[in-house]
């Protein structure tokens, strides 16, 4: 029995004559959905799989679904003759359109067999020419398939050596390293810049050992590529690469100067410039043996690498989506080279076409070879080549951390033809921001699903899409600010008590039930919510979010709109809070030079005036006039008649009510006259420079956010908490009586969250929050009278499950946005979440809940 060997990606052309046994052998060694039979493909064109006819149609099927399937990377194999020239040419150009490795299997029996075959076969009437035809023309193809483009050729020369076939192995292609998950640190353009290496090394925790340098965690270096020419230190970076390689501690991708000096190397016309001549004289100092085994060492580099489960590309000048992970010459020359617009600069350099400007993979892609000032992220990817040897430093990017690592170049070695900080035209912008100033409609209309880390996928419909999209475009603030959208919050499942809609009991139940055995209960203001983002100075704002003359930062609202219709406003109340964080250390704490927070800007009145005028203060003010004006006539009554009384108790308590419903809105309003009039109450650190704080739990939130407060306690507002035990009854108890303290006094409630920001159990996410709030303030939601007992009772029938459904996906999408932006994800991925929470609140879910 033996065993054939196949590229996991390739193209399989099946070859044989007419009878052969193509079908049988492809039907046992292939999976049904992997085979694309041109016999199959009539019988779906014309009913009839011997229609001779309808075979142009029939072709022109299979090859639409071969290439379909290559697109997706997908290993596909072609079951048909393929006995002539001109039949196996499309299957080669499609392999090549998908770079796939092209791989013929030719099945060679005996004409006998052939023909015996088709005898059996009833549906089948061909002239006795057909099989000899065959087999002439399968032939005279043996000596021409390997310069038609055949990468692997296997011909089975009887029925024996096809019935001895035990099997098909599907080698993995040398690029894929998807078991591969790190951590990675990828290195940038060295050009025998040694020291740099060894200091970039020492500053990620490798250890030199006296035979190669390791990391003492496991963590794995991945070179990209342009390890030579130029620099001081050609062989002496040589040797400690190949060392690290040898001993699986490193990884490394082939750079064209790398490549260069191979053909050099192997006696190749090569011309001596950019940088060879120094590889040339540094090598001719080494021993023969030493410049075998570099040429070796190179000669057996892969064109790139895809680590992770394919979220991490590594290739020296970067690599188009439909090209990872495939095999091709055209695969390696993007590659060594990238793309080029067919234009010299003023330098005499080719203008290299900006791949990544257009780059929508969901793979992270690092790549050098185009040396940049400071390593540039755009479209999730990222160029890491900072010019060490032109005077620049030597970068890593740390994986999958993302942070970058940086040392600086002991001096120039090579002066640049281009100058480093030289601002490139258009094809050559690399800054994200650049790229972000227009988002494409088509990425936000129709039906989306966004992947989540947390959500699993969410679905959000085409009309709910389109009612964000008329939002976002007509009412938001500058686009690159939104980078989160506060998700909703569900209310605790309704309380048994009487007197009660919502009591804290069932909160704190449901957590306990779900696994979450301590939570933060937080005081929650009667204000409005708001997303601040809030910058050093406006060169910070202009860094991280590319946004220039706009402040220091922003203030919006849960829909993406701005808090403040006065600039000045805004800006006056974010130099008060940009004081407190800088007075408190908050900066240099968090190592960033901004910072986005979730809030609560009170009072309630400063953004919902108009609702206030023409919907609350209507009510109350139309209530406590006509219910006075009642009550009195009722008492007019009621001295002539005692029949009135029933009457004027029923109004009388109503007309309480009314008063209660105005006490209780109106202690969420006050006059506006200054700045300090304002109170800014934060409650979560959402973001700083490339990361996010959903990793730590709320307390230590609440702390973080106290010690900023306390350096303006004018108008930032540390939230009062507590930390509740729930197997402790006592824990439970005491915070229950400080809900009805703070509700009896007129407090809207409480909020209460599990311990960590995000928790799971085994059924996925838990809610991340649930208010609970009081018996007065809910008289604002549900009207004066929602405590009479006919009232409550009906309330109480009040269904929760659309909208803790809301409060999950939403969550989850504004995590992942926050996830997406700190990563340095392009604007359009970002948005996909943003749009998302938008969209879902166009839901038809109880706006009281």
């Amino acid at each position: 029995m033996s065993t054939i060997k196949i590229p996991e990606l390739s193209l399989v052309v099946l070859m044989g004559a007419t009878g052969s046994g193509k079908s049988t052998f492809a039907k046992k060694h292939f999976k049904p959905t992997e085979i694309v039979s041109s016999d199959t493909c009539r019988g779906l064109v014309s009913d009839d799989e011997n229609n001779q006819a309808a075979s142009s149609d029939a072709f022109a099927l299979a090859r639409y679904v071969v290439g379909l399937r290559l697109k997706r990377g997908l290993l596909t194999v072609v079951d048909a003759t393929n006995v002539q020239e001109e039949a196996r040419r499309d299957w080669i150009k499609l392999a090549r359109e998908y770079h796939v490795l092209p791989v013929a299997i030719i099945i060679n029996v005996p004409e006998k067999v052939c023909v015996e075959r088709n005898k059996l076969r009833s549906d089948r009437n061909m002239g006795p020419h057909v099989i000899p035809q065959h087999i002439s023309q399968l032939k005279r193809s043996f000596k021409k398939l390997k310069y038609e483009g055949f990468r692997h050729i296997i011909e089975l020369r009887s029925q024996e050596e096809v019935d001895t076939v035990a099997g098909i192995i599907r080698d993995p292609l040398y690029n894929n390293k998807k078991q591969e998950t790190g951590p990675l640190d990828i290195i940038g353009d060295v050009h025998g810049c040694y020291d740099e290496l060894t200091q970039l090394l020492t500053s990620l925790g490798y250890t030199d050992n006296g035979t190669t340098w390791l990391h003492p965690a496991g963590r794995k270096a991945v070179f990209a590529g342009d390890l030579v020419d130029r620099g001081p230190k050609i062989p002496e970076v040589l040797k400690l690469v190949m060392s690290m390689t040898k001993a699986g501690a490193a990884y490394c991708v082939p750079g064209n100067h790398d490549v260069k000096l191979m053909r050099w190397l192997n006696g190749k016309n090569v011309q001596p410039k950019h940088g060879l001549e120094q590889s040339i004289a540094q090598l001719s100092n080494e021993t023969p043996e030493f410049r075998e085994e570099v040429k070796r060492f190179i000669d057996g580099l892969v064109s790139h690498y895809m680590f992770d489960d394919g979220k991490l590309v590594v290739a020296h000048a970067g690599l188009k989506e439909n090209m990872q992970g495939r095999g091709s010459g055209a695969v390696r020359e993007f590659c060594l080279y990238g793309e080029t617009t067919g234009e010299i600069d003023e330098f005499g350099l080719p203008i290299r076409y900006n791949w990544a400007s257009e780059y929508k993979g969901k793979a992270t892609v690092v790549y050098g070879h185009t040396p940049v000032p400071q390593a540039q992220w755009l479209n999730n990817t990222i160029d890491i080549d900072t010019g060490c040897v032109f005077g620049g430093s030597l970068t890593a990017l740390r994986y999958p951390e993302r942070e970058l690592i940086s040392v600086k170049a002991a001096q120039v070695y090579c002066e640049p033809v281009r100058p480093l900080d030289y601002k490139a035209p258009v094809a050559e912008l690399n800054l994200q921001h650049e790229n972000d100033h227009v988002l494409d409609i088509a990425d936000f209309t129709g039906k989306q699903i966004v992947e989540t880390q947390y959500g699993n996928n969410i679905t959000i419909r085409e009309e709910n899409a389109i009612a964000a999209l008329e939002v976002m475009s007509r009412f938001a603030i500058n686009p690159k600010w939104l980078i989160y959208l506060p998700p909703t919050m569900s209310p605790s499942k309704t309380s048994i008590l009487d007197d009660y809609l919502e009591f804290p009991t069932e909160a704190f139940e449901y957590y306990k039930e779900n696994g979450a055995g301590k939570v933060v209960c937080q005081e929650k203001h009667m204000g409005s919510r708001a997303v601040v983002i809030v910058g050093k100075d406006e060169d910070a704002i202009r860094k991280a979010f590319g946004i220039i003359d706009e402040g220091i930062g922003t203030v919006y609202t849960r829909t993406g709109r701005a808090f403040f219709n006065e600039k000045a406003t805004e800006q006056a109340l974010l130099q008060r809070l940009n004081i407190a964080l800088t007075v408190s250390g908050f900066y240099e704490r968090f190592n960033t030079d901004w910072v986005c927070l979730d809030t609560e800007l009170m009072p309630w009145s400063a953004k919902a005036q108009a609702l206030l005028e023409t919907q609350y203060a209507a009510v109350g003010s139309a209530a406590t006039h006509a219910l006075a004006e009642v009550c009195e006539v009722l008492g007019q009554f009621a001295r002539r008649s005692g029949a009135a009384e029933e009457l004027i108790d029923t109004y009388q308590a109503r007309q309480a009510e009314a008063g209660l419903f105005v006490e209780a809105y109106q202690r969420y309003c006050w006059p506006v006259n200054s700045l300090e009039d304002y109170k800014l109450a934060p409650f979560h650190i959402l973001a700083t420079e490339g990361k996010q704080w959903t990793t730590e739990n709320h307390e230590w939130h609440m702390e973080e956010i106290k010690r900023v407060c306390l350096a303006d306690p004018a108008i930032l507002v540390a939230t009062p908490y507590r930390v509740v035990d729930l197997d402790d009854a006592a824990s439970v108890q005491a915070t229950t009586d400080w809900w009805l303290t703070l509700t009896e006094k007129g407090g809207e409630g409480m909020v209460v969250k599990p311990y960590n920001f995000i928790t799971t159990n085994k059924k996925g996410l838990i809610q991340p929050a649930i208010k609970i709030r009081g018996r007065e303030y809910l008289r604002i939601i549900y009207g004066p009278e929602y405590t009479e007992s006919q009232n409550i009772s009906r309330l109480k029938a009040r269904g929760l499950g659309a909208k803790r459904g809301l409060a999950f996906r939403e969550f989850a999408l504004g995590v992942e946005g926050l996830k997406r932006f700190t990563a340095k994800e392009p604007l359009r991925r970002v948005h996909q979440c943003v749009f998302g929470v938008l969209a879902m609140e166009s839901e038809p879910v109880d706006p009281r809940l």
